[in-house]
């Protein structure tokens, strides 16, 4: 692949895996929030425990979902780099 402009079937899959790494980011932070809160839920927390346990599984779905978005993002650039 040289320098050129991209042909329309790599900028199609380059959105495509965007919105894959987007969607696939979202869906894992929203699972580790989901754990959290079932967390919250079962051992009944209340007051400061329980807005320990949900800001902490905000900041760590928050954290994962970035590290899976540009991780996805990352090996799709060096796939595209080595022409798969």
């Amino acid at each position: 692949m040289g320098m050129g402009r991209e042909s329309r079937w790599e900028k199609d899959a380059m959105t495509v895996e965007i919105v894959f790494a987007l969607v696939t980011a979202a869906v894992l932070a929203g699972v580790i929030f989901a754990v959290a809160w079932t967390l919250v839920l079962t051992l009944d927390l209340s007051g400061s425990a329980e807005k320990g346990v949900l800001a902490g599984g905000a900041l760590l779905g928050a954290v994962a979902g970035v590290w899976r978005l540009v991780r996805v993002l990352l090996r799709f650039d060096e796939q595209r780099r080595m022409g798969r």
